[in-house]
C-alpha cells in the first residue's frame, strides 16, 4: 500500500531511551505482558484474558493469518460488535505485520463490501450470528473477489463452500507456521508503518479510508491517557464501538499503554450498563454525551451502586455545563474532561486537564495534544483573532497519512503546510483552549443570519423539563428556514413549544430562538451515539410541514 508521510518522524525522544514508548502495537503489546503479565486484560462475561494471555492468542492467530497467505501491508477487516474475539483479531493483524479495518456493524451488505472491495481486504473476520441474522450471507450477492476468506466468530452454521472458516479451525492453521515468521513481521514494522485503515461515518458522502500509523496512535494515546488518569488496574467499560476510534484507540490500545482492563460492552442500554457498573465494580467510563444523558434520566438511577466510578471522558459540539455537573453530583464521577478529535487526526486533537475549572472543562474541549498545533482560521485560511469563530485546522504527528488511493481528497483536506481542515467551526480563547461551535454543514442560515446548531442546544440544555435537546435547519417560505428544537424531555414531564419559546427568547438572540418545538422519544443515532442531523433534518421538516404552522417569525 502506498504510503504518504506527512509529519516527519518525531526526533526528541530517543527509542534507546527508557522512558521511550513502544513505537509500534506489537511491541506495545509485548510490553504490557512483561509488565502486567498475569492481571486480566480483558474481561468478556464468564471469560478472563490476561495481558500474557492475550500475547499469546494474538500471536497465534498471527501465525493462522500467515499461514492464509496474508503478507506484510495485506488488509485484513473485522466486522463484529465489541468482544474479546475483535481485539484478538486486530492485534493478530497488528502482529502479523497487515493493516486493520474495522467495519460498522450497522452497515448492510452493500456497504460493507463497499469498504472491503476498495481496501481489497484479504480476510474478514466476521460475527457470525448477530442481531437476528447470519453476518457473512449479507455478503453472498456482493462479496469482492478480492475477499478470499472469511473467518466466522461466533455461533452460525459456517459455510466451507463460500470459503468460510470457523475461529477454531481457523486458529488450527497456527501450527503450520513457525512463531518466528511471526516475529520477523513485527521488526519489520516502525513507527510509521500504517496500523489501520478506518472509513469516515460517510455522513456527508462516500466514507473515505483515513490511513493511519502505528507510532502517532500510541503517543496520542499515551499523553489522553495520562491528562485523563487511566491508570493500571482500572476496569475499562467500553461500549464505544470498536469500530470507531473512541472505543479503539482512546479504548483498548489506551488501557493496553496503562495497563488497565477492558469490558467489552455491545450494544447500550441504561438499565444494563447501570447494573454493570455495580457489578463488575466499572472505574472508568468515557462516552458521549447522550450517554451520560441517558444513565442520567433513568427513572431507578438511584438504586444502583455507582461508587466505583472514577473518571470519564466526552465531548461534542454541545457538552452542556449542567451535564458536568449532573455526571459528578448524581453519576459520582470524581473527574470528568472533555476533549474533541475526528478520524483523520486518530482520535484526539484536544484534551482537557482534570485540574481546569469546572467552567474551562464545561465550556471547551481543551488543548491541544503537547507536539501538535491547532487554529481557527478564516476561508482563505488566515488565523483569525481570538474570540472569533473560524474552522479549525490541526498540525502534527497525529495527523492522518491521507485518505487510502484518494491524493485529490487528501489534498483537499491538507494544506500545503500540513494543515489538517476539519469542516469544524470552533472558537480560540488566549489560554489556547478550544471551543467547537458546530460543524460548517449543520450550520443554517435565518434570514441573512448565521445559526449554529450547537450554540442553540447548549442554551436549551439547560431547560429543566429537558433531558436532551438537538436543533436542525427546516424550510421557511419567508425566512429560507428557521430553527426547530426536537425534544426528549426527562421523565414524566413535558415541554411546551410556547413556553420554551419564551424562555429562549430571555437567554438568546431573536434568530436563534427555534421557530418549532418537536418532542421525540429518541434521536436516530450513528453506532457511535452520534446524532444523525441530516435525518433528523428530514423528519422535523416532514413533521412541521404536515402537522405545525409558525407561531410567529424570529427577528
Amino acid at each position: 500500500m502506498k504510503q504518504k508521510y506527512l509529519v516527519e518522524p518525531d526526533a526528541s525522544v530517543s527509542p534507546n531511551s527508557p522512558n521511550a514508548l513502544p513505537m509500534t502495537l506489537p511491541q506495545l503489546l509485548r510490553d504490557a505482558a512483561g509488565r502486567y503479565s498475569t492481571q486480566p486484560a480483558i474481561v468478556d462475561g464468564a471469560v478472563t484474558l490476561s495481558y500474557g494471555g492475550l500475547m499469546q492468542a494474538a500471536e497465534e492467530a498471527a501465525r493462522a493469518l500467515l499461514a492464509l497467505g496474508v503478507g506484510e501491508g495485506d488488509r485484513v477487516a473485522i466486522w463484529a460488535p465489541n468482544m474479546l474475539e475483535w481485539i484478538v483479531a486486530a492485534c493478530a493483524t497488528h502482529c502479523a505485520g497487515a493493516v486493520m479495518v474495522p467495519i460498522n456493524t450497522r452497515m448492510k451488505g452493500d456497504e460493507a463490501a463497499d469498504i472491503l472491495e476498495r481496501s481489497e481486504a484479504k480476510v474478514l473476520f466476521c460475527i457470525g450470528d448477530f442481531l437476528g441474522q447470519y453476518y457473512p450471507s449479507l455478503l453472498d450477492a456482493v462479496r469482492p473477489a478480492t475477499l478470499q476468506h472469511i473467518v466466522v466468530i461466533g455461533t452460525g452454521q459456517v459455510r466451507a463452500e463460500r470459503n468460510e472458516i470457523s475461529l477454531r479451525d481457523f486458529q488450527a492453521l497456527a501450527s503450520r507456521v513457525p512463531v518466528a515468521r511471526v516475529q520477523e513481521r513485527e521488526a519489520a514494522l516502525h513507527e510509521n508503518s500504517v496500523a489501520d485503515l478506518m472509513f469516515t461515518s460517510g455522513t456527508t458522502g462516500r466514507p473515505k479510508g483515513v490511513v493511519a500509523a502505528h507510532g502517532a496512535m500510541i503517543r496520542a494515546f499515551s499523553e489522553w491517557s495520562k491528562v485523563t488518569g487511566l491508570t493500571a488496574g482500572d476496569r475499562y467499560l467500553i461500549i464505544n464501538p470498536f469500530f470507531h476510534t473512541f472505543g479503539y484507540k482512546a479504548g483498548w490500545v489506551a488501557a493496553f499503554i496503562q495497563g488497565a482492563t477492558v469490558y467489552p460492552h455491545q450494544v447500550f442500554d441504561a438499565d444494563v450498563v447501570l447494573q454493570r457498573i455495580a457489578t463488575d465494580r466499572i472505574s472508568f467510563l468515557p462516552g458521549p454525551p447522550a450517554l451520560f444523558l441517558s444513565m442520567l434520566a433513568h427513572p431507578e438511577l438511584k438504586q444502583f451502586d455507582l461508587a466505583s466510578l472514577r473518571v470519564a471522558c466526552t465531548g461534542a459540539a454541545t457538552v452542556p455545563p449542567i451535564l458536568i455537573t449532573r455526571m459528578r453530583e448524581e453519576l459520582g464521577f470524581d473527574v470528568v474532561t472533555t476533549a474533541y478529535g475526528l478520524t483523520e487526526c486518530g482520535g484526539c486533537a484536544t484534551l482537557c486537564d482534570p485540574t481546569d475549572s469546572v467552567e474551562t472543562i464545561a465550556g471547551t474541549c481543551g488543548k491541544a495534544l503537547p507536539g501538535t498545533e491547532v487554529r481557527c482560521a478564516d476561508e482563505q485560511g488566515k488565523t483569525v483573532p481570538t474570540g472569533q469563530p473560524g474552522e479549525v485546522l490541526l498540525r502534527g504527528y497525529h495527523v492522518m497519512q491521507g485518505y487510502f488511493n484518494d491524493e485529490e481528497a487528501t489534498r483537499e483536506t491538507i494544506d500545503s503546510d500540513g494543515w489538517l481542515h476539519t469542516g469544524d467551526i470552533g472558537v480560540m480563547d488566549e489560554r489556547g483552549y478550544l471551543r467547537i461551535t458546530d460543524r460548517l454543514k449543520d450550520m443554517f442560515i435565518v434570514g441573512g443570519f448565521n445559526c449554529y446548531p450547537a450554540e442553540v442546544e447548549r442554551i436549551l440544555a439547560a431547560h429543566p423539563a429537558i433531558a436532551q435537546v438537538a436543533v436542525v435547519g427546516v424550510p421557511d417560505e419567508r425566512m429560507g428556514e428557521v430553527g426547530c428544537a426536537c425534544v426528549i424531555p426527562r421523565s414524566g414531564m413535558t415541554v411546551s413549544a410556547d413556553d420554551l419559546r419564551a424562555w429562549s427568547r430571555e437567554r438568546m438572540a431573536n434568530y436563534k430562538v427555534p421557530r418549532y418545538v418537536l418532542s421525540v422519544d429518541v434521536f436516530p443515532v450513528n453506532a457511535s451515539n452520534k446524532v444523525l442531523k441530516r435525518q433528523l433534518a428530514e423528519t422535523a421538516a416532514l413533521r412541521v410541514s404536515e402537522a405545525q404552522q409558525p407561531s410567529g417569525a424570529p427577528g
